[in-house]
C-alpha cells in the first residue's frame, strides 16, 4: 500500500470542495456544478481505492455485476436506483459494486474490515480510533454493518456532494453520540483521531497541542450562543463564512 504521504485527493473531490482556498466573497453567486472525477481522481480515496484493487480491468464485461446487483441479498436497491441516489455512472457503481462483492463477500463491511483498511494506508500512525468513528459515520442505522447503498451513498456525498452536503456529513461525524450537537470533547475525539492516524512521521510535524489549538479555536467561532455545544445550523454557518475554518478542515481530504 502507498504511504499516507502519496494519499491525496483531487481538487474536485475534495470534502470541503475547495482547496483552493477560494475566498467565499468571490464565490457569491457561483452555482456549483457537479464535477466529473476520472477513474484515476477515486483512486486516490483510500476506500475506493480498497475496493477498486481487486476488480477487473476497466473495459471488462461488468454485465454479470448488474445482473448480480440487482439480486444478492444484501442489495434490493438495484442499480438504477443507486444511480439516481448517487453522483457515481453506471460504469463506476458497476466497479465499485465488483470490488465490493470481491472484498466483502458476505455484502457487509463491518468496523474491523474499515481498520484494516486504514492501518493498511496510514501504517506509520494509529489508525484505529479514526476508523472507528468513521464507520460509525457510515453506519446510518446503527447496526454495527455497512451495506453496499450506505457505502455508495457515502462516498458520493463525500467525492461530489456540495459543500453543504459535505459538512452536514462532517457535522454527523463529529456528532459522536448522534444527539444532534457537537461537545468539545466529541471535537477533540475526532480531531486526536487524525492526528494520531497521520503519524509523527509527517510533513508539516504535528504537535502534540494542536488537536485541543484546532478544537478551541472552532469553538470560540461556532458556539455562536456560548452554550457549550454546537449545532447544525451554528456548523454550517460558521463553516461557510469562515475561510480560516474551511481551510483548517482540509485536513480531512487526506483521511478519506
Amino acid at each position: 500500500m502507498q504511504p499516507a504521504k502519496e494519499v491525496t485527493k483531487a481538487s474536485d473531490g475534495s470534502l470541503l470542495g475547495d482547496p483552493g482556498h477560494t475566498p467565499l466573497s468571490k464565490k457569491e453567486g457561483v452555482k456549483w456544478q457537479r464535477p466529473r472525477l476520472s477513474r484515476q481522481a477515486l483512486m486516490r480515496c483510500c476506500l475506493v481505492k480498497w475496493i477498486l484493487s481487486s476488480t477487473a480491468p476497466q473495459g471488462s464485461d461488468s454485465s454479470d455485476s448488474e445482473l448480480e446487483l440487482s439480486t444478492v441479498r444484501h442489495q434490493p436497491e438495484g442499480l438504477d436506483q443507486l444511480q439516481a441516489q448517487t453522483k457515481f455512472t453506471k460504469k463506476e457503481l458497476q466497479s465499485l459494486y465488483r470490488g465490493f462483492k470481491n472484498e466483502c463477500p458476505t455484502g457487509l463491511v463491518d468496523e474491523d474490515t474499515f481498520k484494516l483498511i486504514y492501518s493498511q494506508f496510514f501504517p506509520q500512525g494509529d489508525a484505529t480510533t479514526y476508523a472507528h468513528f468513521l464507520f460509525n459515520a457510515f453506519d446510518a442505522d446503527g447496526n454495527g454493518a455497512i451495506h453496499f447503498e450506505d457505502f455508495v451513498v457515502g462516498l458520493s456525498i463525500l467525492l461530489r456532494g456540495t459543500v453543504h452536503e459535505k459538512l452536514k456529513w462532517a457535522f454527523n461525524l463529529y456528532d459522536i453520540n448522534k444527539d444532534g450537537y457537537i461537545t468539545k470533547e466529541e471535537m477533540l475525539a475526532i480531531m486526536k483521531s487524525i492526528y494520531d492516524m497521520m503519524g509523527r512521521h509527517t510533513y508539516p510535524i504535528l504537535q502534540e497541542d494542536a488537536p485541543a489549538e484546532h478544537v478551541e479555536r472552532f469553538f470560540q467561532k461556532m458556539d455562536r450562543n456560548k452554550d457549550g455545544v454546537v449545532t447544525i445550523e451554528e456548523f454550517l454557518e460558521t463553516c461557510q463564512k469562515d475561510e480560516n475554518i474551511m481551510s483548517s478542515m482540509q485536513l480531512f481530504e487526506n483521511v478519506i
